[in-house]
């Protein structure tokens, strides 16, 4: 097959399929932590039973799937609209083919000692925060309802971004990459009926956005001081600095050292 190309004619075909995979990656890495990943698994299942409905004869199935994507196409685009013009202002931006920010893990211990300065002062004086830590999957959407900052994460800042009556202090801070993303984001409410109901919309908000993501969020109760985590649908209260900061360490520093590099990378489950 290969003996009737010229040698030039296969690197162009080898350059072709590398930057189409490319091109495919970054789409990915824009898309990521969206709605449009869970756009993509739809597509992605729609498209198997398609195939597999012709492979084995299942004429009735494969009319539906092909229903399916004739008209979906027009209802991604107007369902995903945000998505779609976010990718367009990356391109527009030129920041589409950029590289992923990354950290160390002296920035990552940086961050932790901030995050355990400001969450106990504010216990302390029971300033109510909720504080979300993005990781793998990226929480584009909730930055958006909120006023980004884009700031270094300094203790003061985050302090005073929740001092009571201040113009952000309602709503959580979402950080990313180990900074400041934005402040006075909305996050979505768990619906769990089995969630206590001494727990006010901080918690219920914390665990929320813990069931649809990988994020870490802290919470500091207004009400007794008490400083608590959420990750992965799991509720950890009444956390102290020590208890606090091996939890952070654990979820934040555990595939960083595993990995050997300076890219962030994150821990799995942690069940204490």
């Amino acid at each position: 097959m290969f003996e009737d190309l010229t040698f030039w004619r296969l690197v162009a075909i080898v350059v072709d399929i590398t930057l189409v995979a490319f091109v495919i990656y970054k789409l990915i890495m824009v898309i990521r932590g969206t709605r449009a990943v869970q756009l993509v698994k739809g597509i992605t299942v729609i498209l198997t039973v398609w195939f597999l409905s012709g492979y084995f004869g299942l004429h009735t199935l494969q009319w539906l799937m092909q229903q399916a994507v004739i008209y979906g196409v027009l209802a991604i685009i107007i369902i995903f609209q945000p998505e779609l013009r976010r990718a367009l202002e990356h391109l527009g931006r030129g920041k589409l083919f950029q590289s992923s920010s990354t950290a160390n893990a002296e920035e990552i211990e940086e961050m932790i000692e901030h995050l355990i300065k400001s969450t106990n002062y504010m216990g302390k004086r029971r300033i109510g925060a909720l504080i979300s830590i993005e990781r793998e999957t990226g929480m584009n959407d909730y930055i958006e309802t909120g006023v980004k900052l884009n700031a270094n994460l300094t203790t003061e800042l985050m302090t005073n971004i929740f001092i009571p009556n201040a113009p952000l202090h309602d709503g959580a801070v979402v950080l990313q990459n180990g900074s400041i993303a934005a402040a006075g984001c909305y996050l979505p409410l768990s619906e769990n009926p089995f969630i206590s109901k001494e727990l006010g919309t901080r918690h219920r908000a914390a665990l929320g956005v813990s069931e649809v993501t990988d994020a870490l969020t802290l919470v500091v109760s207004e009400e007794t001081g008490a400083i608590s985590m959420t990750k992965n649908g799991e509720l950890h209260r009444n956390l102290d600095q020590d208890h606090l900061r091996k939890m952070l360490e654990k979820e934040l520093m555990n595939k960083e050292e595993d990995k050997g590099t300076s890219r962030w990378q994150w821990g799995g489950r942690n069940n204490g």
